[in-house]
Parts: structure tokens; C-alpha cells; sequence
């Protein structure tokens, strides 16, 4: 296989699923379930870290755990800032998320309480990560990371993998839109719930247990995203490692 192949496709990977672990890890599983606690100097460990691994598409783990968790208080209902019943297409679905992502970040709309309580914060970092010369920034990243491996040291004729870059710009979204759309539309369900999310894989590597999402809607305090004997959770098998480690310590059930 061409190197230059070779090294894109790893570079690729390694956005998608260290990007998608801090967002199911630290912004789902910690912030906005507060399923295990940690220090607050891991805590800002784990900021710097979603920054890193999200890159341009970095989600402030406050703004992000408001939004969840009004997400599971009307699933499907007017108020879900992200349900597929009231967006015409994904895309639609996509950019209403985004505005009200800005507007709850910016504080443009006030926020209940409920939604906010014992939130992981770090304002000052947060205002750096969330900047657009941190989302500008990455993106340059990218952009050069493709064309050194493409134009300048690479294979010219790789040149459609630059079809890729959107991606990355927009990592964090395109891993939400998957579940938050693709889930509520296909997939099987082992619980009966009060609204349309479905388990979209019955192995789910792809999103690292989140794909269990009817599993997650029932049971939205399970660190462990999987319930069958075929559903493997990667991130519980990490969780349950730091939990050895004393980095996080679980709650009880």
C-alpha cells in the first residue's frame, strides 16, 4: 500500500477516535452524566486533552453537558435541541444544534438549573479552546498535515483525499450527527423508552459504545453502554482501567 495512503489513513483514525473518545469520556460520560468523579487537577487534564484531540471542533464540556441534558429531559420532544423529529434532513438538524450550542455558550439564553449543576468548569481555557483562532488554527493543522503527505512528499494522484478535510473541520458534529440522527432513525431496541433512540450497531467499534444509544436512554447513568453479551463498550473497559489507576473513581449503581 502507498505510504502516503498509509500515513492519511492513520492520521484520519487517530482524529476520529481519540476526537470521539473525549467526547463520550469526558463531555457525555463526566460532564454531562457525572457517571465517575476526578480531581480537578485530571479534570484539566482532561480539558487540554479534548482540545488536542478535538482540534478545530472543540466542545466545551459545560456548554455541552447543558445541552445533553436537556436532550434527555425532552428526547423527541420541542425542547430537544437535537432530535431528527423536528429538522427537515440532517444538515438542518446539524446547524439548529450549532446556533444553539453558540447562543447557550455565548449565554444568550438563560439556562435552568438543572442543567448546569455541578457542570465541570475552566472559563479562561474554555475562551481559548472555543476561539475561533484555536478553530482557525487546527484547521491549518490539517490543511498542512494533507498537502505535505499529498503534494510535497507524497503521491499527487491521492489528491480526492483532501475530500476528507471537511471531516476533520467539523469531527465533533459529524460524531453527534451519526447518533443523534442515524439513532433515533434505524437500529433495535432492547428497552422501551419514551422515544425514538435505538441501539444503531449490535458491535459498535465505529463510536466506541455510543452507537448503544436505546441502551444509554434507558439506563443514563450506566457507565457501561453496552447490555447484551455482544454489545462491547470500549470506553467502560478504559473507565474501569482509570478506575484502577485512581485517575477517576466510579460511583455506585
Amino acid at each position: 500500500m502507498n505510504t502516503t495512503l498509509i500515513w492519511i489513513i492513520v492520521f484520519f483514525f487517530g482524529h476520529w477516535y481519540l476526537s470521539l473518545f473525549t467526547q463520550t469520556f469526558f463531555n457525555h460520560r463526566y460532564a454531562s452524566h457525572q457517571m465517575f468523579n476526578m480531581s480537578k487537577t485530571w479534570e484539566r487534564v482532561f480539558f487540554v486533552l479534548t482540545w488536542a484531540f478535538q482540534g478545530s471542533s472543540y466542545l466545551s464540556p459545560y456548554t455541552y453537558g447543558a445541552m445533553h441534558r436537556q436532550h434527555h429531559m425532552y428526547a423527541d420532544q420541542l425542547k430537544d435541541p437535537h432530535s431528527p423529529r423536528h429538522s427537515k434532513n440532517l444538515w438542518h438538524m446539524m446547524w439548529r444544534t450549532k446556533v444553539l450550542y453558540s447562543r447557550m455558550w455565548h449565554e444568550k439564553i438563560k439556562y435552568n438549573p438543572r442543567f448546569i449543576k455541578d457542570l465541570p468548569q475552566w472559563w479562561s481555557f474554555d475562551k481559548f479552546a472555543d476561539s475561533w483562532g484555536s478553530r482557525v488554527g487546527w484547521g491549518l493543522v490539517y490543511i498542512a498535515f494533507y498537502v505535505l503527505m499529498i503534494s510535497v512528499i507524497g503521491d499527487g494522484s491521492l489528491w480526492f483525499l483532501y475530500f476528507l478535510l471537511p471531516i476533520h473541520f467539523v469531527m465533533g458534529p459529524f460524531h453527534g450527527v451519526i447518533i443523534n440522527w442515524f439513532a433515533h432513525k434505524i437500529g433495535y431496541v432492547n428497552y422501551k423508552v419514551k422515544d425514538t433512540s435505538k441501539n444503531l450497531f449490535p458491535v459498535d467499534i465505529l463510536m466506541l459504545g455510543e452507537g448503544y444509544h436505546n441502551n444509554h436512554h434507558a439506563n443514563g447513568s450506566d457507565p457501561n453502554f453496552g447490555k447484551r453479551w455482544h454489545e462491547v463498550d470500549p470506553v467502560y473497559v478504559v473507565i474501569k482501567v482509570f478506575n484502577k489507576l485512581n485517575i477517576i473513581q466510579l460511583k455506585k449503581k
